[in-house]
């Protein structure tokens, strides 16, 4: 896993003082990842294969699925697919409790005090020992406010989309919902601190919220609302972040995905004394993309234990997680951070995994378009532009999270990210074969400000334009190569005879593939493009 192991030696000096802040006195417990040795069967090229072929025969069909359209690895499935190797599973839960374990990773995470660490680093099959990095909330702040009145001065005339209408129209979403892409058989995975479902937004008839797996990763449990002995608040962040895509309750507030499938990941500890850890996020990513998730969203970020420098895309563990999760085709988006900008763009306040390679990193900007002053700024340790979107997030409005039926308007970075994840949603039903690359270079192409991207490295591309993006590639252009021609038609006429399952055969966007799409796929063809 070169990509972990980029900076071991570096943070391997690090690791006694790290220790050392994170546990003050000898007894005392502290998260720290254990990185285990490539597993046994990497070195057997036909062991490998036979692993890998097992492997696919339990794999979740959505998730194969996917792959199958958008991965951009060799094959469906590889080693990091596989089970950890079971001796030295097996020894490090002997000596350290377990908190989670990642296949992506070939790691564990335990609570070990500072005499287990030392054991542990000791054991055969350990190749590092690392504390587990912590972070924060991208959140500024949320205030509570009551239902949408028929009409007022201040939000002007009530429409569908009530309370959201501003925010979902300045990216330009509800334009894509009219043309029937709402998020329709596509899952979006949400990492946060947990859901409350009890708003009526989530739990009306026509439109109820379909949660198609759940997981709390912090009490190692399948129930992601409150919970008894939860802290106060633990589910506020979550909810919040959860209105902002799938409530429905027409005239008050509208999701921006609203009619997408969410798996709900709860990774987050709100308590004062715990902060943030990122293995549970990790544990979370993993748990969307292995049951089909189309997309993951998630409004967290790390930086304890990292410096500027590691943000390089290569290094935070949350990074290489979603580095992977891009590579197995799921649309991740993330939040840049609360830590402010500046100026200056030689320096940086994005947190981790903004840094991502192709993760979607976001800002956040008021209802004008004018960047927020908490929006952190980029570029990354290796130059990348960082953030690259913007959506609306001050006073952004969603569901109120203790209530069910007032509401709360939101500012952070928190808010503005998930409403990039349901134009990705929409823009995934409608486009199911883009890649994690096509789906990037459409929203980039086509934001405010692609024409001149921001060189201080603030606003990225811009804001977000999601029917433009729908717009930016040609349906009849089926090799994606820029033009229509002979190879398009070759590879046109087998989707269309096989009833177009993908959606791909579908060259008039009318929901179905038939005769008439033949016909709108000859008129581009012989004009030559779109």
């Amino acid at each position: 896993m070169s990509m972990i192991a980029r900076r071991v030696s570096m943070l391997g000096l690090l690791v006694p003082l790290m220790l050392a802040a994170a546990a003050d006195a000898a007894e005392t417990v502290a998260p720290v990842w254990v990185f285990l040795q490539p597993r046994a069967v990497e070195s057997d090229p036909a062991a490998l294969a036979a692993a890998l072929a097992r492997a696919e025969t339990t794999a979740d069909p959505r998730m194969l699925e996917r792959r199958r359209l958008r991965r951009t690895s060799p094959g469906l499935l590889d080693a990091r697919d596989l089970p950890l190797d079971q001796g030295p599973r097996a020894a490090v839960a002997a000596a350290a409790r377990v908190r989670i374990e990642s296949r992506w990773l070939n790691a564990i995470s335990v609570d070990a005090t500072p005499d287990q660490v030392e054991a542990l680093r000791a054991m055969p099959g350990v190749r590092e020992v690392r504390p587990v990095a912590r972070g924060r909330r991208c959140t500024e702040a949320a205030t509570c406010e009551e239902p949408l009145p028929e009409s007022s001065s201040h939000h002007g005339p009530r429409d569908f989309y009530g309370r959201s209408s501003a925010q979902l129209a300045q990216i330009n979403l509800h334009a894509l919902h009219a043309r029937g892409y709402t998020g329709q058989g596509v899952v979006i995975g949400i990492l946060d601190t947990g859901f409350n479902r009890i708003h009526q937004s989530f739990n009306n008839p026509d439109r109820p919220l379909h949660v198609i797996a759940e997981r709390d990763f912090i009490n190692d449990d399948d129930r992601t609302g409150p919970e008894e002995g939860d802290p106060a608040g633990q589910h506020s962040h979550g909810t919040l972040i959860l209105g902002c895509i799938s409530s429905y309750l027409p005239d008050q507030l509208v999701g921006g995905a609203y009619d997408a499938r969410v798996i709900l990941c709860k990774t987050e500890n709100v308590a004062s004394e715990t902060p943030i850890e990122e293995d549970f996020y990790v544990a979370g990513i993993e748990f969307i993309e292995n049951l089909g998730g189309d997309v993951a969203t998630s409004s967290l970020g790390y930086i304890d234990w990292y410096t500027r420098a590691d943000l390089d895309g290569l290094t935070a563990v949350t990074t290489v997680a979603v580095n992977i999760a891009a590579e197995n085709g799921l649309h991740c988006c993330t939040a840049a951070g609360n830590e402010g900008h500046d100026d200056n763009p030689a320096t940086s306040t994005i947190i981790a995994p903004a840094d991502g390679l192709r993760v979607l990193s976001c800002g956040a900007a008021d209802s004008a378009g004018v960047i927020a002053g908490f929006s952190s700024d980029g570029p990354t340790a290796d130059g990348r532009r960082k953030p690259e979107l913007l959506a609306r997030g001050v006073r952004t409005a969603t569901v109120h999270p203790d209530t069910a039926d007032t509401f709360a308007n939101a500012s952070g970075t928190s808010l503005s990210t998930p409403l990039l994840a349901a134009a990705v949603a929409c823009l995934v039903q409608a486009n199911p074969w883009w890649t994690v690359d096509q789906m990037r270079s459409a929203l980039f192409s086509t934001a405010s400000d692609a024409a001149n991207p921001d060189p201080l490295f603030v606003r990225g591309f811009g804001m977000v334009d999601a029917l433009a993006a729908f717009q930016s590639t040609c349906p009849a252009d089926f090799n994606q190569d820029g033009g229509v021609d002979g190879l398009d038609v070759a590879a046109f006429f087998p989707a269309w005879e096989s009833g177009g399952d993908d959606g791909r055969a579908d060259v008039n966007h009318d929901g179905g593939v038939d005769g008439q799409d033949v016909e709108a796929f000859f008129l581009i063809w012989q004009a030559g493009g779109c």
